[in-house]
């Protein structure tokens, strides 16, 4: 029986009552396409940081290496300042693993209602590709007269020809394989971010070329916002910088039900490093503990890595059980309208499988 290696990351809040149920069920779907998935599970976090002062070790990406994928469930936790968290575990992997394209995808499901009243299951089917090595995350910048009166902070925004050509390429390829409506949007700020966002433009426009079968359209960041809510049935794949990608994919997540279903994809297209999988929805701290946390947005990106490891029967038989769950509507958590408890929704969808 073939054999893949696994990091586990439950992290914080949540993502400790969801993330071992969401490899769970991929183990189950895996083993049945006789594949064994073999996890080694790693306590870092905030936890971690208040004992030792750093969210993991100064070895851990190392120990990462190795695997064939990591299953992250969450971090954040309010006491500790999001900056150090994020840039203290989430970041360095996205970055020293070369994980340049982040995969959002929304899709408005039988069984699950919009806010949008007019968009039934279906209408909304869209993934937003984010670039997620560069841009306005790289970390550039620092303080000047630090916690003084006078105080200057200065946040650099980097945008390479190389980062931004190959994202824009991985998404013109996905809407060719997706083969669905086809086309593609592109999101800038191009008038008021005069120089990163001209140059994404720019590359747009010639990686475009080589994509006539593709249809396009670039829009400005404020004007996506507004059609994601008037006209959401429209987009197909999306492309945009890290901060755009991240703030779009939220607004995607929301008008297809719920951001307890959204689930994202750190690809290394080039699978020289591990990639990385992990529910949207974050650590949520005020639902942490109670039992009631939505486990189907760890669980679709649990499928998402099985697909990613070539296993897509696998992940295409959760897909539908977690779909089948979704439009029966007896096991929902209270996100969805429901009262069902965490592991009500994943004895569910293991049930189905």
């Amino acid at each position: 029986m073939a054999e893949y290696s696994i990091a586990i990351i439950p992290g914080d809040g949540i993502g400790r009552e969801v993330t071992p149920s969401a490899f769970a069920i991929a183990r189950k779907a895996a083993e049945a396409a006789g594949v064994s998935l073999r996890s080694t599970s790693y306590d870092w976090g905030t936890d971690y940081y208040r004992q030792h002062g750093r969210m993991m070790p100064a070895d851990a990406l190392e120990t990462l290496r190795p695997c064939q994928a990591i299953l992250l469930g969450a971090v954040g936790h309010p006491e500790v300042p999001d900056n150090l968290t994020l840039n203290g575990l989430l970041l360095p992997i996205r970055r020293v693993f070369d994980q340049f394209a982040n995969l959002r995808p929304a899709v408005l499901f039988r069984g699950v209602e919009s806010p949008l009243k007019k968009f039934g299951p279906g209408d909304i089917d869209m993934i937003v590709v984010r670039e997620n090595t560069e841009g306005e995350y790289a970390q550039v910048g620092g303080f000047v007269h630090h916690e003084h009166p006078n105080e200057v902070a200065v946040q650099t925004s980097v945008f390479t020809r190389h980062g931004t050509e190959r994202v824009i390429r991985y998404a013109f390829e996905l809407a060719r394989r997706r083969g669905k409506k086809r086309r593609l949007a592109s999101i800038t700020k191009s008038n008021a971010q005069g120089f990163s966002m001209v140059l994404w433009d720019l590359i747009f426009e010639q990686v475009a070329a080589e994509y006539p079968d593709i249809e396009t359209e670039s829009l400005l960041v404020d004007a996506a916002a507004m059609n994601f809510v008037r006209r959401p049935h429209t987009f197909d794949v999306v492309v945009a910088s890290n901060l755009f990608g991240d703030i779009l994919s939220d607004l995607s997540a929301i008008i297809a039900g719920s951001i307890g279903l959204a689930a994202s994809a750190n690809i290394d297209p080039t699978r020289r490093f591990p990639s990385m999988f992990e529910p949207v929805h974050g650590s949520a701290p005020d639902i942490a503990g109670k039992g009631i946390a939505n486990p189907l947005a760890a669980i679709f990106s649990a499928a998402m890595m099985l697909d990613h490891l070539g296993l897509g029967e696998a992940a295409r038989r959760i897909e539908g059980a977690v779909q089948q769950v979704l439009a029966q509507g007896r096991a929902r958590t209270p996100d969805l309208g429901g009262s069902s408890s965490t592991g009500e929704v994943v004895q569910a969808v293991s049930d189905l499988l």
